[in-house]
């Protein structure tokens, strides 16, 4: 029952992304810095039991608190490496991980709801993904709603163990 709750909820897809060194000639986003932060003994929020029987999916309904309890913190001490804070982001680039998660991290983020008009707009389009969801976030970004040239953005997607995984970006 478990695989065919995880199958309705997460879709099929892939995505990529083309990173280009210092001669591109277009117009696009440099990836300042990325982290990634585990949160140990964190197994049985999410990720898979592989057995004999195959693949089980782990997914608890605890997953939106943890986000919660840590994302903000994290996500701040990443900002501050770099001398800046969530004002300075001007747009978010967050895993659409399905209504529950997005709401988690607005709230972790402190994040007005149309802040993440375009995880939710992926959301609604093509649902949760899994790890490709927060690269159709990006495509969307960068087509229609790109940041004025020197602007931040903060790339973020939380997966298996359980990770968030981080990537500053700035906007030429």
């Amino acid at each position: 029952m478990a695989n065919l709750i995880s199958a309705a909820l997460f879709g099929d897809g892939a995505a990529a992304a083309i990173v280009a060194g210092a001669e591109r000639n277009y117009p696009g986003a440099e990836i300042l810095d990325t982290r990634s932060v585990f949160y140990p003994h964190t197994e049985h929020i999410m990720g898979w039991d592989i057995s004999e029987k195959g693949f089980q999916i782990v997914l608890s309904p605890t997953l939106p608190q943890l986000i919660v309890d840590h994302l903000g913190h994290d996500v701040d001490a990443f900002l501050s490496d770099h001398s800046l804070i969530r004002k300075d982001i001007s747009r978010w680039i967050l895993h659409p991980g399905g209504p529950k998660i997005l709401e988690a991290t607005g709230t972790a983020l402190g994040l007005p709801k149309e802040a993440l008009d375009a995880s939710w707009e992926c959301l609604r389009k093509v649902g949760n993904l899994s790890s490709a969801s927060v690269l159709l976030v990006l495509e969307e970004i960068f087509k229609h709603r790109r940041p004025e040239a020197g602007s931040h953005s903060l790339l973020a997607a939380m997966g298996p163990g359980f990770c968030s995984e981080l990537v500053l970006l700035r906007w030429d």
